[in-house]
């Protein structure tokens, strides 16, 4: 059964094994270790950015704070293999002209020497939105939105090749929390035509990198959305999905009925951002999330136990459906957005049961390794998880990739 249910996950491989000058090797066993995943196991990784970059006003960070945060990071990715930087403008170039750069690509060089995906989030917002945008003309904003794009997403290309370009435009012309200059374009051009131009942006500047449409809004608002997008001919290719559960765990039978609607456009999904509370649920009526504000929001015992099996049922049902290609645990740790103890960590950096088990499927069940010894033609064959792979004997090891062609023809190891 569990074989069945994660196929589209696998592929096979017939390898010949060579010695030096090309003669293929009889009757010799070689391990086959997995090393890294195809599917994207991701995690909010905002800490490296002080980790690498230091303190904002360019001072390192302090000793004991360091080793908090390499403590923390070396935890997380030792199950997860993908993470976001945060792009937030207002934040990112508080002041015009005086972008973060400089610690942001120290965060994503520190990932890169991990092997560890980043995807930057998000280009376009209207909440966090520059402040001093709004001192333009509508017709300014919009080319200091593209400018912005241009800049960033080029200026990073190589270190990060993937973007949620706009977040959460089903809302983005309605949104009347408080005036600001995002809010402002696109309510005059309108959603698709904001969406065209920030696209446009980002691909003009990095043709490589994958685009994502990213929203919170799991209704047919949503869809309609997507579908004028593609009426329009604007190349998403990823569509982006939120689930922030602090309300309650959805549940198998809401997330198949979420996966089965936007599957059906055909485009890769995304998990972008996902809690799931180990501590008090937050009350039903409750409209915005960011309107629940409580000094402290505790983990409990009984919490944690059900987060691990909320969240692995999660996961299990989002790796099992061939639509889905990454997933992203937003909090690492408990405590960040909104106090909420959704992070697969507890504050002090302690392993909570949801890391545990969540390690148990992603570097065991859904993970290989196996040793095989070649037959009399010199080949091996075997099956595995698609990803990153080293091939060993004797001290020897060779790196290759298992993709849905298969691995290499052939290799030099003996």
């Amino acid at each position: 059964m569990g074989v069945e249910k994660y196929q589209h996950r696998k592929s096979r491989a017939k390898i010949r094994v060579n010695a030096e000058g090309g003669k293929p090797v009889a009757g010799l066993p070689v391990t086959v270790k997995q090393t890294n995943h195809e599917f994207l196991f991701g995690v909010g990784g905002f800490d490296a950015v002080e980790l690498a970059g230091g303190n904002p006003d360019g001072t390192p960070l302090a000793a004991e704070q360091k080793a908090v945060l390499s403590d923390r990071l070396d935890k997380v990715f030792s199950v997860m293999n993908y993470t976001t930087l945060p792009f937030y403008w207002g934040r990112y170039e508080a002041e015009e002209g005086k972008p973060d750069e400089k610690r942001l690509m120290a965060a994503a060089d520190y990932y890169r020497g991990k092997n560890i995906k980043v995807k930057g989030h998000p280009l376009c917002w209207h909440t966090v939105a520059a402040p001093w945008l709004m001192k333009y003309s509508n017709r300014e904003i919009l080319s200091k939105i593209i400018s912005r794009i241009e800049r960033d997403a080029g200026n990073f290309a190589g270190r990060i090749n993937m973007w949620d370009v706009i977040n959460e435009v089903v809302i983005m012309p309605i949104f009347d929390k408080y005036d600001n200059a995002v809010t402002r374009v696109c309510k005059e051009i309108g959603r698709v035509s904001m969406i065209r131009e920030v696209f446009n942006a980002a691909r003009r500047a990095n043709p490589q990198a994958v685009l994502l449409l990213n929203d919170f809004d799991m209704s047919t608002k949503y869809e309609i959305l997507i579908d004028g997008c593609l009426q329009a001919g604007i190349p998403i290719d990823v569509i982006g999905l939120q689930s922030h559960q602090h309300q309650g765990y959805w549940g198998a039978e809401k997330t198949m009925e979420v996966l089965d609607r936007y599957s059906h456009f055909g485009i890769p999904l995304h998990f972008t951002e996902n809690t799931i509370i180990s501590g008090d649920i937050m009350p039903a009526h409750i409209e915005d999330l960011n309107d629940w504000q409580v000094d402290a929001w505790p983990s409990t015992p009984e919490g944690e136990e059900r987060q691990a099996r909320e969240l692995v049922e999660l996961y299990t049902n989002l790796f099992s459906h061939p639509s889905v290609e990454a997933i992203t645990t937003w909090d690492a740790v408990d405590g960040k957005w909104l106090k909420a103890p959704s992070g697969i960590l507890r504050e002090d950096n302690g392993v909570k049961p949801v890391f545990t088990e969540l390690k148990k499927k992603i570097r065991g069940e859904w993970w290989t390794e196996t040793t095989v010894t070649t037959d009399a033609n010199g080949y091996l064959e075997f099956e595995g998880f698609r990803g990153e792979y080293t091939a060993e004997h004797g001290g020897n090891k060779i790196p290759f990739v298992l993709d849905k062609n298969g691995g290499p023809v052939a290799i030099t190891l003996a």
